[in-house]
Formats: structure tokens, sequence, C-alpha cells
């Protein structure tokens, strides 16, 4: 049974959500996490969805922070030039092509170099509006990404509908008091109001000063 969800703008996640990065992220930070001896799983539970400083802390609470943010850095150029097995979410083309000219905005933990770096891999437009890990002080689950992606297509957050994949993402998204459609199985346990395998059975029309998301 499909299930119909309105509202004035889309607010997009970018990993997991638009692009399947799941094998560089994955490589590249169980890489960096195997001189500390981090537990694999527990690296692979945090990662997603967040700054990498911010995971980085997470991961190894009692170390310098500043040490984080040179780490951050450089992970963040290795991740940019290694987008080998990069590939569109199904239906991400679609999908944005028929939000093109609608309200929406790409909200991602990623820099814009990262950012770039992946849409352009994937093969995907990225959207006019975006807010990327320059434009916040805080990472995802904190909502300041989401609003201030609303913020800046002049839209209340209560009349946007985030789509996002990770308990991080899922967690900021329903904090800026959004609705959420959760990409792929995993989000599942994260509890957002809905669940697409991908993007292919979400079907966009506008509907006046609106968006109907039709969930298939």
């Amino acid at each position: 049974m499909s299930q119909t969800l309105r509202a004035r703008a889309a607010l997009l996640d970018m990993d997991g959500t638009l692009v399947d990065s799941t094998a560089v992220v994955e490589r590249l930070w169980l890489e960096w996490a195997q001189p500390h001896g981090l537990d694999t799983q527990t690296v692979l539970e945090v990662v997603h969805g967040r700054q990498g400083h911010q995971s980085m802390a997470i991961l190894l609470p009692d170390r310098d922070h500043a040490i984080n943010l040179v780490e951050n850095e450089e992970l963040l150029a290795r991740e940019s030039a290694d987008v080998d097995g990069v590939v569109e979410i199904a239906g991400a083309g679609t999908f944005l092509t028929a939000l093109r000219d609608l309200p929406h905005s790409i909200v991602t933990s990623a820099n814009v170099s990262l950012m770039t770096a992946r849409m352009q891999a994937a093969g995907l437009t990225i959207p006019v509006t975006r807010v990327t890990a320059e434009d916040v002080t805080a990472s995802k689950p904190d909502p300041e990404g989401f609003l201030l992606g609303a913020q800046r297509l002049g839209i209340a957050p209560e009349e946007c509908v985030a789509f996002e994949d990770s308990e991080a993402g899922i967690a900021a998204a329903k904090a800026a008091g959004m609705r959420v459609v959760g990409v792929g199985a995993g989000a599942t346990r994260f509890s957002p109001d809905v669940v697409v395998p991908d993007l292919t059975h979400v079907r966009i029309e506008p509907d006046g000063d609106a968006i109907l998301f039709t969930i298939d």
C-alpha cells in the first residue's frame, strides 16, 4: 500500500541516501582504526553519518581533539581522491531530476570537496542549495545542518521531509522537527517515519506550493 507525504521542501543526505559510498568509507576508516586497535564493528557503527572528527572523538575519547581535526582533514583528502566503487543509490538521478525545480537542499557531513567528488563519481547533479561540513559547528546527530538547510530554503523545518539512512542523520532530522524517510533496509532500526529500499520507491509531484512524495 502506498503512502503520501505532503511537504514544502526536501532535505537530502548524501552518503547512503543519494550515493552508495559504503565500500570506500568502511575501507578507509578501518585503515585509520587499525593502529589504534579499535573493534571493527564498533567503528562501523559509529562512523556513518557523522563528521569524521566527531567519530574520532567518540572512538578515542581521551585523545586531544586538535589531533582529530588534523587527521580528519587528512582522511577527507583521501576520501575525495578515492571514489572507486562510488555509485548512485538506485533511483537517485531520477529523484533529483524530479526535484530540480522544487525546493530542496543537500545536507551532508562531507565537506565541499568530498561532496563534489562523490556526486560527480555517481553521475549526480549537486543541488543548488547545499549544507556541508564547512557550514556548521556541530555534526549530526545535532540538528544544526538540517535547520540551516530549511533556513536557506526559507521554509519552516516542520514543513520539510528529510531523506536519511544513518542513525545520526535520522536523529538529526527528527531533532529539527522534520518527518524522515529512511533510505535502505538498515534505516528501519532508527525509527524513521517511513522506510524505502531505495529512491525508485519514491514518486514526486508538485502540488501548488507543496510537494507530494508518494512512497510505494
